[in-house]
């Protein structure tokens, strides 16, 4: 078991994008200006070879938090097509996230390859829960690898995920203006059922066996 001491920090910044959805073409375009950003890519679990190239941006604006995923992997899958599947089967790329360091609560926004989202609240595997979809379809996304489920692909592919989580969707919570707030997040990529499954993360995480559902590993966002 690793013994982790590390708390990364992000410094999210305001992406200073007009209204409070703007198109997120424009969002995009913001987030690769952030430039190469931040890679998922500790291995805290021997015994898992495949290893994709995985990166991301974040950025806030008005009432959305943005992020954008950019994944190069030799297996990628999206055969989940609706809301609450467990799209950690397919490739798929997850932000954990506790907005109140009074409750303890997180949120776990996980999406695979052609945007399907899970969407789940709680304390930790045991209480964590799926939310109602309503609140998944307020979640705006676009990616380059379309919108129609597909089974396993192999060879070098190259994506990237574009999405705008809404403060409503923190079912539950009222989050208010973001600016100068701290988070505690992680950034995941996996990909259970794959020929050759993978877990990376962020922020290290100090478990005995693969575990995401653990926000004493979370590192820190705080908001520009």
């Amino acid at each position: 078991m690793i013994i982790q001491t590390i708390m990364k920090t992000i410094i999210v910044p305001w992406l200073g994008l007009t209204g409070p959805q703007p198109d997120l073409a424009e969002v995009g375009k913001a987030l690769d200006a952030l430039g190469q950003g931040h890679e998922i890519s500790t291995v805290n679990w021997p015994g898992y070879v495949n290893k994709p190239e995985v990166r991301f941006n974040i950025g806030y604006g008005e009432s959305e938090i943005y992020l954008k995923y950019y994944v190069k992997e030799s297996f990628v899958k999206a055969e989940k097509g609706s809301s609450n599947q467990s799209v950690c089967e397919d490739s798929c790329v997850e932000f954990f996230v506790s907005p109140d360091s009074t409750d303890g609560i997180y949120y776990n926004f996980e999406f695979n390859p052609i945007g399907t989202c899970l969407l789940g609240k709680g304390h930790g595997r045991e209480d964590s829960k799926t939310v109602d979809p309503a609140y998944i379809g307020k979640i705006r996304r676009m990616g380059t690898m379309g919108t129609a489920p597909f089974t396993e692909k192999t060879g070098e592919h190259y994506w990237e995920l574009t999405i705008a989580i809404p403060l409503e969707a923190f079912a539950g919570k009222e989050i208010g203006n973001l600016k100068g707030k701290t988070f505690r997040a992680n950034f995941y990529k996996c990909g259970d059922s794959l020929t050759q499954p993978h877990y990376l993360t962020w922020n290290p995480v100090g478990t005995a066996k693969p575990d995401y559902h653990r926000p004493e590993y979370f590192g820190k966002l705080i908001f520009q």
